[in-house]
């Protein structure tokens, strides 16, 4: 039986961001820093469950919209901006400045997620 193409995705995103964050975790031990600080879990958590859900939404709609899942693509990046801003900013900017580990804590898994995101729907787009 073949695997459904969003099952697989969704699979192999998740063991990815698991050992990246077993990897962020590990280093920031090893550095003696807190490791579940600035919002790390939730973090990894956000990125993950839109990524997932976009790569659903664009592969719903690859037949129908076949021309313009590019530009649906970038809007979905504006999403995960606004997503940004509303849940982690506040508290990543409440000592007036957005700290070094803070931006790892979110950029880590967002570039994760992009870059399996990307590469994922431009196989999809090339089978079409």
């Amino acid at each position: 039986m073949l695997k459904h193409p969003i099952n697989s995705f969704s699979s192999r995103l998740i063991l990815v961001i698991l050992f990246v964050l077993g990897v962020h975790l590990f280093l920031l031990k090893n550095a003696a820093l807190p490791l579940f600080a600035d919002k790390i879990l939730e973090a990894y958590s956000v990125n993950t469950i839109l990524t997932i859900a976009i790569v659903f939404f664009l592969y719903r709609l690859r037949e129908k919209y076949r021309n313009q899942i590019g530009f649906l693509f970038l809007g979905s990046s504006f999403i995960k901006f606004a997503v940004f801003f509303i849940v982690f900013y506040g508290a990543y900017k409440a000592n007036g400045s957005i700290e070094t580990l803070e931006f790892l804590a979110f950029f880590t898994p967002y570039s994760i997620c992009l870059i399996f995101e990307t590469f994922f729907l431009s196989k999809w787009l090339n089978e079409m």
